[in-house]
């Protein structure tokens, strides 16, 4: 999953144009080297999470925009390693780590461990984000309600939902009017959301 070739075809770069697609291919190299070596907390490869939300992103809500799909692979890159910070804005200027900043927590980026006020901030960041930086995280939280059930964390899936209905459900239905692939990206993780707690009350 880390082969930069694999990704570029993966993400039909080939059809870009040709200022987007070089973009593109250094964007894929940094995620195969940033994400490299790290996992997520299910044991998989760190690197499948950012590619399926490229992935969610361009098939199921419809963005072709290339810069939104290069935020949706690279959108975990400061958190797992903030001194990257200098190399991405090498290579993808200062907007675009400007919108990565903005879509990380503080204590992430500041190198520290997590205090209880991290919490309100983090969801005030959320809800002052842009529109494609939104569009993004919340197909990132579509891919991690699917992926929800095989953390083996009770504490983390707590965590997550909390935060799921406390901030990123609402700001979704709020922003919905805003552009049909926010519309379809608040239908999708209502579904996913309605799905998770069928399931949970199931079993």
């Amino acid at each position: 999953m880390t082969n930069t070739a694999v990704l570029f075809a993966q993400f039909g770069l080939m059809d870009w144009p040709r200022p987007q697609r070089e973009r593109g291919r250094q964007a894929t190299a940094l995620a195969a080297a940033i994400y490299a070596g790290h996992t997520r907390d299910q044991g998989t490869p760190y690197i499948n999470h950012p590619t399926r939300v490229v992935a969610i992103l361009r098939d199921e809500l419809g963005v072709t925009e290339p810069n939104v799909l290069l935020l949706g692979l690279l959108h975990d890159a400061l958190e797992i390693s903030p001194s990257a910070e200098p190399l991405i804005e090498s290579v993808l200027g200062n907007a675009f780590v400007q919108q990565l900043r903005s879509m990380t927590p503080d204590h992430r980026l500041e190198r520290r461990p997590k205090q209880p006020q991290d919490a309100d901030a983090w969801h005030r960041k959320i809800l002052a984000l842009g529109l494609n930086e939104l569009l993004v995280r919340l197909a990132d939280r579509i891919d991690n309600l699917r992926d929800l059930r095989h953390s083996p964390d009770p504490d983390r899936r707590t965590r997550f939902l909390s935060g799921l209905t406390r901030t990123y459900l609402p700001l979704a239905e709020e922003s919905r009017s805003a552009s049909a692939p926010l519309r379809t990206a608040y239908e999708l993780l209502t579904a996913e959301y309605q799905h998770y707690v069928r399931a949970g009350a199931a079993t």
